[in-house]
């Protein structure tokens, strides 16, 4: 039966430090008890009944897409979080038309992709259960199975979502920027309904994995920021020369890209940070006690990471979503109905 969203449920965790069974079964508890999105109408497991397969489906799909490149894991993780700030989480940002007046178009979206994975889940989903599964729902779900392909936590996540009908690249006018200084990325994340612990984990886990280009680390290497470790600033130079190619791809954690961790927070904390809008996470004194909490020397600070990633996925999942009768399920991904 499906279960109308009520609370965050979490989580079981991947990777070196595995939280035991007994453990896990009071996250889960707890989690399914404390904290309520009951406004957005979410359900856990909206298409047991219409389309009981959808979610493996989309798993298997992922998995293959993360084994053939695991640099897909952060793709698919980064496409939803530009999808749920503009519009809300309604799968605008797959829209594709003739001209380049859609929302993933504008300069804000740059390098976003993954978009070939999530019409591939939509294909086989149309095969199975045609008109049921909603592309703002694969969008959820590619990135929490990407997640997990990357080592990191599994969570459930809630579904329902119905799809938007406009991507306008006018409406992308207040995504979070790398450029951006500490204010304006907590103004905007407020503005969605964002906590500052919720901008600590969703910037820190969206880069434990992936790459970016020199062309958004180039600026503060001219202008030699004093944030940068100095040794680290070497070797980001040496990889991002002035007047080098702003193509070149760097990791965004420089210890381990394709597996997410929490060294992240270390490599901020420790002037490692390759964009400025990790960076300056650090500077500001609300900011650097949550990155000190999840880095004290305890057993459980890594499973804490994790599992508080987990919950704010879900809560930026819930963003502006459609449900009930808005919107539409759209039969292809990339064009409304």
């Amino acid at each position: 039966m499906c279960r109308r969203l009520q609370e965050d449920k979490s989580i079981r965790l991947f990777g070196p430090k595995m939280i035991t069974s007994v453990a896990l079964s009071i996250v889960l508890l707890y989690f399914h008890d404390q904290l309520g999105y009951s406004e957005a109408q979410l359900q856990f497991g909206f298409y047991s009944e219409t389309c009981p397969s959808a979610e493996s489906v989309v798993r298997e799909v992922v998995q293959q897409a993360v084994t053939n490149d695991p640099g897909k894991a952060a793709v698919l993780l980064r496409l939803q979080f530009h999808d749920c700030f503009v519009e809300g989480c309604d799968g605008s940002i797959l829209i594709k038309h003739d001209g380049s007046d859609d929302e993933r178009f504008a300069a804000g979206n740059a390098g976003v992709a993954g978009f070939d994975v999530i019409d591939e889940a939509k294909s086989e989903l149309e095969r199975l259960c045609p008109g049921v599964v909603s592309c703002a729902d694969i969008v959820a779900l590619a990135a929490r199975d990407a997640i997990v392909e990357a080592k990191g936590p599994f969570y459930e996540v809630p579904t329902g979502r119905r799809d938007g009908r406009v991507a306008n690249v006018g409406h992308v006018t207040n995504l979070p920027d790398v450029q951006d200084s500490i204010s304006s990325l907590k103004s905007k994340f407020r503005e969605k309904g964002l906590s500052d612990q919720d901008l600590v984990l969703l910037s820190a886990g969206a880069h434990t994995i992936g790459t970016t280009a020199c062309f958004f680390v180039i600026a503060r290497l001219d202008a030699q920021d004093p944030t940068i470790n100095p040794e680290f600033f070497q070797i980001l130079r040496s990889k991002c020369p002035q007047g080098g190619d702003v193509n070149v791809r760097i990791p965004l954690d420089w210890d381990s890209q394709f597996v997410f961790d929490d060294q992240i927070l270390r490599n901020i904390k420790n002037g490692r940070g390759v964009i400025l809008s990790d960076s300056v996470l650090y500077q500001d004194n609300n900011m650097k006690t949550i990155i000190d909490s999840y880095l004290e020397t305890n057993q459980s600070s890594e499973a804490n990471f994790a599992a508080d990633f987990a919950k704010a996925m879900v809560k930026m999942g819930a963003i502006g979503v459609k449900i009930g009768g808005e919107g539409e399920i759209r039969r292809l991904c990339n064009a409304t109905n």
